[in-house]
């Protein structure tokens, strides 16, 4: 267990970024609000993380390792497979195009740059 000042407890927890975490103390949303990165935080004297695992109905299955930095809870949007659509009019891609060019040079991608150049207008 991590003992800290109660105003930087926040801050540590995204730094730990656990999977569970528990603000046992009045008013814990003063804290908990302030945290980004935990898999599950239960709040309050009498809300142990056991009553997240069995009869709550929250997640069980949580981000270990660190990993909530990035992850979130098991959830059915693991399960799906999805597939994002895009599409530009061309005064959409009159708009985007130019901003698209100086990203990709930016980057160094020169390709990528060059297929968003040879679509504007006028090939810059």
């Amino acid at each position: 267990m991590i003992i800290a000042p109660l105003d930087e407890s926040p801050a540590l927890v995204d730094a730990i970024a656990p999977e569970h975490v528990e603000f046992a103390m009045d008013n814990p949303e003063q804290l908990s609000d302030r945290v980004r990165h935990a898999g599950a935080i239960f709040l309050g004297r009498v809300t142990p993380e056991a009553i997240g695992d069995y009869v709550a109905g929250s997640n069980h299955v949580l981000p270990t390792s660190r990993a909530a930095r990035f992850q979130s809870g098991l959830s059915i949007y693991d399960f799906i497979k999805r597939t994002s659509i895009v599409k530009c009019d061309a005064a959409a891609f009159g708009i985007l195009g130019p901003h698209t060019v100086a990203l990709a040079k930016a980057e160094g991608l020169p390709a990528h740059a060059l297929s968003a150049a040879i679509r504007l207008p006028s090939g810059a």
